[in-house]
């Protein structure tokens, strides 16, 4: 089966409130609001449904006319999977339907990566999917705010990490301005896909020691004894926007694209 044939649900958490960035889904990306762009890149993606989980009707009213559907959630969820999980109990959708979460504050994220992460699931039994990309500079590997992970043999996840992973001994004993050769570093990119099933168990398990050490929400799933299926994206995702200075580099790179995606 190919990646272009495989049904899939993309689900968008987004949520008005935001420290950094305030009402982050609605801030303008050359004239068009975040959580529009978002959107686009799912139907892009050949998503079945595209559906926007949001706290806010000023959300939803942005998003009337674009062709996804709007799902009103509770404002005090604690993750955006907690937000999803709410609509799939909404949507009684079927436990093995794949749900994809691209986050809303992705607006650049190639319809390439959203289908890759949702072949996954097709091609593994694991409950969870997740992409990576190769590491290639050392500053990002020993960099806290870019999380690292390994995976097994099988293509599934052994952990994810703040630190730098893995730990190269003897190389970094002489120099840590390089990285070893064949030993394979590897960034995590924040898209997971989900059989919808899971999603919903998801929002009962109990928040674990090393989640809440790296601050990492997917160790949840580690923790508790479930796998992530973990793949290589095909193409690279541009950084998220989490405040005012990436928004500017938002507007810039879109400038530099001569305005088209």
């Amino acid at each position: 089966m190919s990646s272009s044939s495989v049904p899939f649900i993309v689900a968008i958490p987004a949520r008005y409130g935001s420290t950094r960035l305030p009402g982050k889904p609605l801030r303008a990306i050359a004239g068009v609001p975040m959580v529009v762009r978002v959107a686009q890149r799912a139907l892009q993606a050949g998503a079945a449904q595209v559906v926007v989980a949001v706290d806010d009707p000023r959300i939803a009213e942005a998003l009337a006319g674009q062709g996804v559907e709007v799902c009103m959630t509770r404002s005090d969820h604690a993750s955006g999977s907690d937000r999803l999980a709410e609509c799939a109990s909404h949507y009684a959708w079927p436990d093995e339907a794949i749900v994809v979460n691209l986050q809303g504050d992705e607006p650049f994220a190639p319809a390439a990566g959203i289908r890759e992460v949702a072949q996954a699931l097709v091609e593994d039994d694991a409950p969870v999917a997740t992409l990576a990309t190769e590491i290639t500079e050392a500053h990002e590997l020993f960099d806290p705010n870019v999380v690292k992970l390994v995976r097994a043999a099988s293509g599934r996840a052994l952990y994810f990490s703040r630190a730098p992973l893995p730990w190269a001994r003897d190389a970094f004993a002489a120099t840590r301005d390089a990285l070893p050769p064949a030993l394979p570093f590897l960034r995590h990119i924040g898209i997971y896909a989900y059989r919808a099933g899971f999603l919903r168990r998801y929002a009962a398990l109990s928040r674990t020691p090393l989640e809440q050490a790296e601050s990492l929400e997917q160790l949840r799933v580690l923790e508790h004894g479930h796998a992530i299926a973990v793949r290589l994206t095909p193409e690279p995702f541009p950084p998220g926007i989490d405040t005012e200075e990436d928004l500017a580099r938002a507007e810039h790179w879109l400038a530099d694209q001569g305005g088209r995606l």
